[in-house]
């Protein structure tokens, strides 16, 4: 239902934006998509309008995004069994495929289709393309093969920026290759950090199904605004970043420590959390600094 909003109330929240519209005037944010933001049909329309107006306002947004319901959908489909080692998804040649064809195919094209219905300009790219991500094989830590699950050894930013230069919002698909042609599935959390750090992105904004790090993870009211990095293994410690949570927290640790200026974790159940998180002062969601 549509609240009725004033004039002047209209023009009031426009003038309250202006600082943080020229803080993020021509600066890059780096956005990684997924969660149920990715599969509401209504969350999702919310994200692809605020990345439109957001590139309207001169903001460089790169869309960084994974597509892990869609890959189990299709894999079922294909009656391919899926076996995980320690939590990760072992990856054999056939699934492989599959992750390549549904990432770079179909999420991919779809987001960019998204983009141009509300009258925003996109081009779809994965890690393949121009040799962007490329990767090496990576075992756990005990050593077990996981298949062609990959670990990003560089990153070629010149089609991203060749991109946004175009006037475009890079939409990027994470597999990745290596130097043999073989293609990697990358997490792509873990891609949008390296992203971020190798474009020196202002920003790194991490979609989430929760509003961010919680000092009691069932209470949403202990949720923490603000964590230094260095705080990080002090909260570990004390079990307040734990569980799923963990790696999520690693990769804006990374981010920070490679140069972006920030790595916030927001609930991307909101509609228009990354407008919030953009545009106001109280923000939403735990920035790490």
């Amino acid at each position: 239902m549509e609240q009725n909003i004033s004039n002047r109330d209209k023009s009031q929240v426009l003038i309250d934006a202006l600082p943080y519209i020229q803080k993020y005037n021509n600066k890059i944010l780096v956005v990684k998509y997924g969660g149920n933001a990715m599969t509401n049909e209504e969350l999702k329309d919310a994200v692809m309008k605020d990345i439109v107006l957001l590139s309207l306002i001169g903001v460089k947004v790169v869309l960084v995004h994974g597509g892990g319901p869609e890959i189990n959908d299709m894999l079922k489909k294909l009656s391919i069994e899926s076996r995980f080692i320690n939590g990760l998804r072992y990856t054999d040649e056939q699934t492989i495929d599959v992750v390549k064809m549904v990432l770079a195919g179909k999420v991919n094209k779809e987001l960019v289709q998204l983009l141009a219905q509300h009258d925003g300009r996109a081009v779809g790219l994965c890690g393949i393309d121009g040799e962007m991500l490329l990767a090496e094989k990576k075992t756990t830590e005990d050593g077990q093969d996981l298949g062609y699950v990959g670990e990003i050894t560089s990153v070629n930013t010149k089609p991203i920026l060749d991109a946004l230069a175009n006037g475009n919002v890079p939409v990027i698909a994470t597999v990745a290759t290596d130097k043999e042609g073989n293609t990697y599935n990358i997490n792509a959390d873990t891609a949008a950090a390296r992203i971020a750090a190798e474009l020196g992105a202002e920003n790194l904004i991490l979609m989430t199904d929760i509003a961010g790090l919680l000092r009691d993870k069932d209470d949403p009211s202990t949720l923490i605004p603000e964590v230094n990095v260095s705080e990080v293994p002090f909260l570990k410690m004390q079990g307040i970043i734990s569980g799923g949570m963990i790696p999520k927290i690693d990769c804006c640790v990374e981010a920070v420590r490679r140069g972006v200026d920030r790595a916030v974790i927001i609930d991307g159940r909101v509609p228009h959390s990354i407008l919030i998180e953009i545009l106001s002062s109280e923000g939403i969601g735990t920035q790490f600094k």
